[in-house]
């Protein structure tokens, strides 16, 4: 696009095509138009669908954390976290809406911030944050069976590679089987706490369920760094929408303050990343451990789901703990 007044005369020299008394205008990157829409839906949880507040199973643990997917068998899986005695569990539970969740099983202990993939041929890897030494732990269950029943087919559990004290909140970009999980590449994004400080992002590679490789994202971070940033910058999610890919990050803007916790839209394109000003029902300001999954709704349409955890520092009343949403598009 150009910008003149006057008259314009086109000249070609040197391959860039000139307009006599004219200036380019800088053009907006294709994927502003659709993350600008996906802020929006992350934004509007009254305009949602369907939303619920402190969501829990149906044994009544809270569903701290979740993660959910549509269960390629049918209906939907989530995967999240819940003290038990005051150590942390990861539990599986199923549902046919979205909103109300039937308890199945207890995955692990000594475990939290769990994530769940469906791979091809009915096959599924639950990646969380495990004790002692806080790392990165991964499951592999070969059958939805394997999985109800917390049968686990494969174990791998990473070595703390970037820091010293903790490295966890995994989130799964991607699982490609060639054919099997011998043979097998996982594309994992997690956080490292750097100088045992403050939490950074990392993004590794388990290949063939036993050998793993990760690095520092510094340019991740700047994102969040650029818009004041402090704390910790943690969990994060991503999805495909409008044929771009998005992820939500969550960033603390000062250190220890869980009311300052806030969630950012992220674009996987261009590097750069925008605040949100989400809207709740009762006016809550914290936003924490988001996650980002495309779904078919349970009205049969193509729906953007999020989760989000309310510290309850920053929680309206009634609005603590997980909240989960989705939008039709």
């Amino acid at each position: 696009m150009w910008r003149a007044s006057g008259l314009l005369i086109g000249i070609i020299t040197s391959g860039l095509f000139v307009l006599n008394g004219a200036t380019p205008a800088s053009a907006d990157p294709p994927s502003d138009g659709p993350r600008h829409a996906l802020d929006s839906i992350v934004e509007n949880v009254t305009g949602a669908d369907a939303h619920r507040y402190a969501a829990t199973d149906s044994a009544g643990h809270t569903m701290d954390t979740v993660k959910i997917i549509g269960d390629p068998t049918g209906g939907y899986l989530a995967v999240y976290h819940n003290y038990v005695s005051g150590t942390p569990h990861v539990f599986l539970a199923t549902s046919t809406d979205v909103l109300n969740w039937t308890y199945r099983a207890d995955l692990g202990t000594n475990a939290s911030q769990p994530y769940i993939a469906a791979t091809s041929g009915g096959h599924y890897v639950v990646a969380w944050e495990q004790e002692p030494t806080n790392h990165i732990a991964f499951r592999y269950y070969d059958t939805h069976a394997d999985l109800l029943a917390a049968r686990v087919t494969r174990s791998y559990d990473t070595a703390q590679t970037l820091s010293t004290c903790a490295e966890g909140t995994p989130n799964i970009y991607s699982v490609t089987l060639s054919p099997d999980i011998d043979h097998s590449t996982i594309d994992v994004g997690g956080h490292y706490y750097q100088n045992c400080d403050v939490d950074r992002q990392q993004r590794g590679t388990l290949t063939n369920f036993s050998s793993w490789r990760t690095a520092a994202q510094s340019n991740v971070d700047n994102a969040m760094l650029y818009w004041g940033v402090k704390g910790n910058i943690g969990d994060r999610d991503s999805a495909q929408f409008e044929g771009y890919q998005f992820g939500l990050f969550e960033g603390q803007y000062t250190k220890g303050d869980f009311g300052s916790w806030r969630t950012f839209v992220y674009d996987y394109q261009t590097g750069n990343a925008d605040t949100t000003a989400i809207k709740t029902n009762g006016g809550s300001t914290a936003f924490a451990n988001p996650s980002l999954t495309e779904i078919t709704a349970p009205n049969g349409n193509r729906a953007i789901l999020i989760t989000l955890f309310l510290p309850s520092q920053g929680a309206a009343a009634g609005e603590s703990g997980e909240l989960i949403y989705y939008k039709s598009y």
